[in-house]
């Protein structure tokens, strides 16, 4: 794997190596040791998928706080996503900044996200998912979001957003600390 860390602090693009032959390919997407090397969280306690039928689908901009909060590695199982965080820790050098990266099932990218980024997510192809891998267990009291269209965070989503959860567009504009 190799681990290019992202303008957002403690964020991490990481590039699936694949070995190919006759038979196809082979890749390591998670080890230990490596994310242990890169001082990242080591330890995956919940898996989800997410599957979505059209283009222009929107999910996000989703987080857990404390003490709930979680790490997540994500990568797109089929189809093709654009992936964005926006960081949510007070303090940090990255602070309300955001990060956007294709992801798919063709590049085999995945996005390591620490606790304290809101995800989300915009689907480019029909029948697409979402692979998750989660630090923390889902606590539906700690569970938080932030618009995907809040003026202050200035995402620029790559195609028209065609569906998305009544629950992700009331999300109020967001209040920094």
């Amino acid at each position: 794997m190799i681990f290019r860390e992202t303008p957002l602090r403690g964020a991490f693009v990481i590039d699936v190596e694949i070995r190919s032959d006759e038979r196809g390919f082979f890749g390591r997407t998670y080890c230990e040791q490596e994310f242990a090397a890169h001082g990242l969280a080591v330890r995956w306690v919940q898996c989800n998928l997410s599957g979505n039928v059209h283009a222009g689908t929107l999910r996000g901009m989703h987080y857990q706080v404390f003490p709930h909060a979680e790490a997540k590695l994500v990568r797109c199982s089929a189809g093709r996503l654009y992936d964005v965080i926006i960081d949510l820790r007070a303090g940090s050098p990255s602070y309300l900044q955001h990060f956007g990266i294709e992801l798919s099932a063709r590049n085999h990218t995945m996005l390591y996200i620490p606790e304290g980024l809101a995800h989300g997510f915009q689907v480019l192809e029909d029948h697409t998912e979402m692979f998750y891998q989660m630090s923390a267990f889902y606590n539906p009291e700690s569970a938080r979001g932030v618009r995907w269209d809040d003026p202050l965070f200035g995402i620029r989503w790559p195609i028209e957003t065609r569906i998305i959860s009544d629950r992700d567009q009331a999300y109020p504009d967001f209040q920094p600390a």
